[in-house]
Formats: structure tokens, sequence, C-alpha cells
């Protein structure tokens, strides 16, 4: 064998090694061969790119995330609020994906970006606020519709901010101030009105035995008496004030009326 035949086998080897491509467990090669797309990706593992007849485009699948810029959104109730959002997405058919649009990652974005208006502006700011992961589902479900086709799956959806007027914040502070105020005056009245009923509970039962009353007297000195006081109540009952007060009314002689001619 001449040196021609050597040059001949040396530039076969050589083109045979730059021809092996080691993939990755999460990548697939989409091959395209003489400009058509074989039937089944390849990898992972080591496979063979024989160019310039093929060409391979590398597919990740692994999940990746992509956040949604702020937008300007207009609620239902007319109040303007920037909204951004961040998107899971991982690719499902590799061979789709690089076929059926030219980049699946631009375009979910701009899905994504018409959808979180369109959604947004549906609901009240109030349901916006409250309602945060039944919108989530519902963005979700309306992207992965439209990216179902190329081979992409959008696995969730997340309002990541909602960025609100001041003066709105300052609406909503006085609102939550008002309705904690409403709330201590409830809890305020409510006491009050369980102390009296406790109070015309215990005056009933005092009611029924007299001797009781006398007996809280006595409590109420046994009471005084411990603070060191040098002060005595002597307990006056108001039956007898009453009684005083009656006889006084009765032993008071009535004025005389002069009689003129």
């Amino acid at each position: 064998m001449g040196i021609p035949g050597l040059i001949v086998i040396a530039v076969i080897v050589l083109y045979l090694l730059n021809s092996i491509k080691i993939l990755r467990e999460y990548e697939r090669g989409v091959i395209f061969r003489l400009g058509r797309a074989l039937p089944q990706p390849k990898g992972p593992g080591i496979i063979l790119v024989f160019r310039p007849f093929d060409q391979i485009v590398r597919v990740s699948l692994r999940q990746e995330v992509l956040e949604v810029p702020p937008q300007d959104v207009i609620t239902r109730d007319n109040v303007t609020i920037k909204v951004n959002a961040v998107i899971t997405l991982r690719v499902l058919d590799p061979a789709r994906a690089v076929i059926e649009v030219a980049n699946y990652v631009y375009q979910t974005s701009q899905f994504a970006q018409t959808t979180l208006r369109s959604v947004l502006g549906e609901v009240e700011l109030d349901g916006l606020l409250s309602h945060r992961d039944a919108l989530n589902q519902r963005i979700q479900a309306i992207i992965d519709q439209r990216t179902e086709p190329w081979g992409v799956k959008v696995v969730s959806v997340e309002v990541k901010q909602v960025d609100l007027p001041e003066q709105m914040l300052r609406a909503m502070a006085k609102q939550a101030e008002a309705e904690r105020e409403k709330r201590s005056k409830i809890i305020n009245a409510e006491g009050e009105f369980s102390a009296a009923q406790r109070l015309v509970d215990a005056a009933n039962l005092l009611a029924q035995q007299p001797i009781t009353l006398q007996l809280k007297y006595l409590q109420t000195l046994t009471d005084i008496g411990t603070e060191k006081n040098t002060t005595v109540i002597f307990p006056l009952p108001m039956e007898l004030l009453s009684l005083l007060q009656k006889l006084g009314a009765s032993t008071t002689p009535a004025p005389k009326t002069e009689e003129r001619q």
C-alpha cells in the first residue's frame, strides 16, 4: 500500500472520528439527512453524524424556566396594574419542537404575554389577589393547549408579582384599617353583652337567696381589710334607706296656708 492509500485511510479515519457525537442523558439529537428529518431522535450516548449529509439539532429535555416580563393589565374594575409571571416548560417531542416552530421558547413567551393580559383583564382586582391559584391553572391550560402541537408541555404558571398603584395601596390600607376597627368594636360589644348577661344571671341568683347578698357584703369587707386600709365601710341595705325616706316624708308637717279676707 502506497502513500496515497495511507492518506485515504487517514482521511476516512478522521472523518469517522469527527462524525462521532456524544449526547448527554437529558439531550436528544434531531438528525436531518439530506434535508429530511429522521423518524426518531437520536441519543443519549454515542451517535454518528455524517456531515455534510447529516445535520444535528440538539434539544434539551430538562425543564426550562421562562420569565414573562411585566405586563400592563387593566382589570375588570378598571384598575391598572403591572403583572409578571414565571412559566415552567419542558420538551416532550424533540422532533416536533424543532420542525413545527422556529424557536419554541420565544413563541411560548409571546403566547404567555397575550394570555396573561387577556385572562387577568377579565377578573376584578380582589379576585386576582384572592384566587391566584385558579388563575394560574387557567393560564397554564390555555398556554399548554397552544404549545401541545409543538411537543412542548407547560408544567406550571405562577403569577410572580402584582404591582399596584400608590393610590390603590393607600385605599386598601384604609379598607383594612376600617375592617379591623369594625372587628374590634364587634368584639367589644360582644364582651359587654356577655358581661351584662352574666350580671343579670347573678342578680337573679342573688334574688332567690337574700342571705347571699349579706355574705357578699362580708366578703367585700374581708377584701378591703387585707389592703391595710383605715377606712371602715358599713354596708347599708337600700331597703332601709327607702324606709327612712318614707318615714321622714310622713312626719314632715304640711305647710300652712293663710286665708285672706
